[in-house]
């Protein structure tokens, strides 16, 4: 795949990155949501927490192949028609906090195992601990963790939302930039 961008689209991978990112953000939550299904000390409830676990450092994982992928890819495609100052400031702000969030989010989540003390895998290879046993402390980031995804409810879907305004109401290319194929 490509990874430069061209002047009017963002290249196929950086596109196939985003998608991935979203699906994984949709299946962390998920696994979040549903956790609270199983009954608490079961089996299930343990192989739920395990994945989201597994998904959340999976992002945290792509998330770095995706900023080095967007380095590479170069210069942003540009919106037509232009959007103004305010919007493009907006746009900047939101991308950095989504990923501030996308890379928090799973460092808090690896501090918590780790300071609970529990093992930590990703697909099955043992990854170390990065800081060192503190029950406290691992209850405090847990507190710090849920909040910053509830924040992320928030920055997701105002994300989401921005990219339908701009394609609906502003009738702009920032969506279809981020879509395989010619769509508009």
């Amino acid at each position: 795949m490509e990874p430069k961008n061209s002047e009017s689209r963002f290249s196929p991978l950086v596109i196939a990155l985003h998608w991935l990112t979203v699906l994984l953000l949709i299946a962390v939550y998920a696994s979040m949501e549903l956790r609270g299904l199983a009954p608490k000390g079961s089996e299930l409830r343990g192989n739920i927490k395990s994945l989201h676990f597994l998904l959340g450092l999976s992002v945290l994982v792509v998330v770095v192949i995706r900023i080095w992928v967007r380095i590479q890819a170069g210069q942003t495609p540009r919106i037509e028609p232009p959007m103004h100052k305010w919007q493009a400031l907006a746009a900047g702000v939101m991308h950095h906090a989504l990923y501030a969030f996308m890379i928090a989010l799973p460092l808090i989540g690896w501090l918590i195992l780790s300071a609970s003390g529990k093992p930590i895998a990703l697909f099955g290879l043992p990854i170390p601990s990065l800081i060192g046993t503190d029950t406290e402390f691992s209850r405090q980031l847990k507190e710090v963790h849920e909040m910053l995804a509830t924040l992320g409810y928030f920055l997701i879907g105002l994300h989401a939302a921005a990219a339908l305004w701009h394609h609906y109401v502003m009738h702009d290319n920032t969506l279809v930039r981020m879509l395989h194929g010619d769509r508009r």
